[in-house]
């Protein structure tokens, strides 16, 4: 049996990366198409932001946004509703052992890269920002 020897707090490693970045791209495809016969999902474009996955393969995470910011709750709560159908998708498209259970949650980037844009405008951090061009 093989063991992890993925060190906790290190970040994940290239296969994590590898296989997350192949579910999304499977599962943006898959919603893309509207593949998935219901009237939520299909009246809604859903962005597909990152996956990550555990270190055993078997859990992923799915970081979802509907485009223009509509009800992301709503938008979470179809996509859980079709989470085998999602699956099955994920898992046909794909070639692992398991097919990873899936969990979605909202996808809060964009959110934080507003706040980075807020805190670099701040005049305190303009004024530290031109203290240290004119130390260099």
């Amino acid at each position: 049996m093989a063991r992890n020897i993925h060190t906790p707090g290190a970040g994940p490693s290239q296969r994590q990366l590898r296989v997350g970045e192949l579910i999304r791209r499977v599962m943006s495809d898959v919603l893309n198409r509207g593949e998935v016969h219901d009237p939520d999902l299909s009246s809604v474009s859903i962005t597909v932001g990152e996956v990550s996955v555990s270190n055993d393969l078997k859990v992923a995470t799915v970081y979802v946004m509907p485009l223009g910011g509509g009800d992301v709750k709503a938008a979470i709560a179809a996509l859980a509703r079709n989470k085998g159908e999602l699956r099955h998708r994920v898992a046909k498209e794909m070639s692992l052992k398991y097919a990873p259970d899936l969990r979605f949650r909202p996808d809060e980037t964009f959110d934080r890269l507003d706040e980075t844009r807020r805190l670099f405008a701040d005049e305190k951090v303009q004024r530290d920002l031109r203290a240290d061009d004119d130390e260099e």
